[in-house]
């Protein structure tokens, strides 16, 4: 490691090592520091059992030719890289409700979307027409979702309350659950959640989605390759612990282990309150640092991860959005010991080796950083390994038990087929990818105050600016933009989407 890099980056998310490719390409001497064992942030994976499990990335939207993420992953060199495998395009993900057998389709392309889901709500075909446009027309005023520098969105549609909007589509009730069915994309509260939220983040699955075969993992592999190949470091057990200050600028990051990096420019992706702590706060204006220390974190999530015994369990192609009851689509997320879990997502393990037959699948449910407290003073990492105690197992082991008997429900003959079961907690996620008490998508945005979750990427601070998913959007294509946002502080929003769209032709 050098002295001195033009960009020192702390944190090697997905919004850290976009920003590293970009500014490397651009000639700039680079370094992301990453204080885990493992590169990647929510891109990571694990293997139980020799089964790959991915943390976050349980599909990936906008990859065919020409497509938005497509003309990004482009430009950073590693879309023919990339081992991916469609998802069903009648049916990518499936609505479902405890309360109803039926098994309704988000397809993929607009006219097909609409198609399927007439099927099931023939007098519906206008209302689900008019949804889409909307959506689309949401989309198209977000210019670098376009790959466009220039245009506005303006702030009515940021106060477009998500499922005020989606309601205003259909009467039926059941409609509106199956539209606001995915909500968990954004862990979705009625009274909160944009509808730009909402359009962002399920327009490119119906444009096009994906699995990782093998896991998420390899996007992380394939960009340390192009920064490499572009002459950037990283170095990973190197945990920054401060940002020294002098005459407003950064000028240096001092780590855990003692070591000191100087740079002409910092990136932080890491957690923006966690960032503000460590530069310290008397380095911003009082209103800023108290805004943004008093956000509201996205709740975070239980997890089960399960290994399948051989030729057990067939190969699903498409995800479950799970719901007890469809009039709780907006409010599972309120539960308490006796109701949870109210809902679930459920997704396969895309296997090169496996076509037929599964090889492990992953539910994710929402879980409240509140019901493990008990254990919030213990860290527990691959890099810093600690044990919690007998007493969490035990939570661990109950909960799992619970939701196994939900999931039966769904999937009957399930349990017969498991092979070993696996969890993690909102403590995994604080302690593996450092969100603010493990939530899963940054902060809460609130249509009715859009403008208290934003949060610039250039701070205060000459030379200090942010990235990763609680800036802008989160989510693979939300984070590649707000990458993007990031670096055109630097080198200017035209002339690099001019470069990108260059790049893809």
């Amino acid at each position: 490691m050098k002295e001195h890099y033009d960009v020192v980056i702390v944190g090697s998310g997905l919004g850290g090592l976009v920003s590293s490719i970009i500014l490397a390409k651009e000639g700039y001497s680079v370094c992301v520091l990453e204080k885990n064992n493992q590169y990647g942030g929510n891109l990571q994976t694990f293997v139980r059992d020799k089964t790959i499990f991915d943390t976050g990335i349980h599909y990936i939207g906008g990859l065919n030719e020409g497509q938005n993420l497509y003309k990004y992953f482009k430009y950073l060199g590693i879309i023919d890289h990339l081992n991916l495998k469609k998802l069903d395009e009648n049916g990518f993900d499936m609505i479902s409700f405890e309360d109803d057998t039926t098994e309704y389709p988000h397809a993929q392309g607009y006219d097909n979307f609409v198609k399927q889901l007439e099927n099931y709500f023939p007098e519906e075909k206008t209302n689900l027409e008019a949804y889409c446009q909307k959506i689309r027309t949401i989309c198209d005023s977000f210019p670098l979702y376009n790959l466009e520098w220039e245009g506005k969105y303006d702030n009515a549609i940021l106060e477009l309350n998500a499922k005020t909007t989606i309601d205003e589509f259909t009467k039926n009730e059941k409609l509106r659950a199956v539209l606001g069915g995915s909500n968990f994309l954004y862990a979705g509260i009625a009274d909160k959640s944009p509808f730009y939220v909402h359009a962002l983040s399920v327009n490119s699955y119906i444009q096009s989605s994906w699995r990782c075969i093998n896991g998420g993992s390899q996007i992380t592999k394939q960009l340390l390759k192009q920064l490499k190949k572009h002459g950037g470091e990283f170095y990973k057990h190197k945990e920054v612990t401060h940002f020294p200050v002098e005459n407003n600028k950064v000028t240096s990051v001092k780590m855990k282990d003692g070591t000191q990096v100087s740079g002409t420019y910092f990136i932080s992706n890491i957690e923006p309150k966690t960032t503000l702590k460590m530069v310290g706060e008397e380095n911003f204006r009082k209103s800023f640092y108290s805004r943004i220390q008093s956000l509201e974190g996205v709740i975070s999530a239980f997890s089960l991860y399960i290994v399948f015994k051989p030729q057990s369990f067939r190969y699903i192609n498409h995800n479950y959005y799970h719901f007890k009851k469809s009039t709780e689509v907006w409010t599972s997320h309120e539960y308490n010991e006796d109701t949870w879990p109210k809902a679930y997502m459920a997704s396969m393990n895309a296997s090169k080796k496996e076509e037929e037959w599964a090889e492990g699948m992953t539910f994710i449910t929402y879980m409240k950083f509140d019901d493990v407290l008990t254990w919030s003073d213990t860290y527990n990492t691959a890099a810093e390994k600690n044990e919690r105690g007998e007493s969490y197992e035990e939570f661990k082991s109950r909960k799992a038990a619970k939701f196994l008997d939900e999931i039966e429900i769904k999937f009957p003959g399930i349990k017969a087929c498991i092979r070993s079961v696996h969890t993690s907690t909102p403590l995994s996620y604080r302690d593996y990818i450092g969100g603010d008490s493990g939530n899963m998508y940054g902060y809460v945005k609130d249509s009715n105050n859009p403008m208290k979750t934003l949060i610039a990427s250039k701070t205060k601070l000459d030379n200090l600016y942010l990235t990763g998913q609680s800036i802008n959007m989160h989510g693979v294509l939300g984070v590649t933009i707000g990458a993007v946002v990031t670096c055109s502080e630097i080198i200017g929003k035209e002339y690099l989407v001019n470069k990108i769209n260059q790049a893809s032709e």
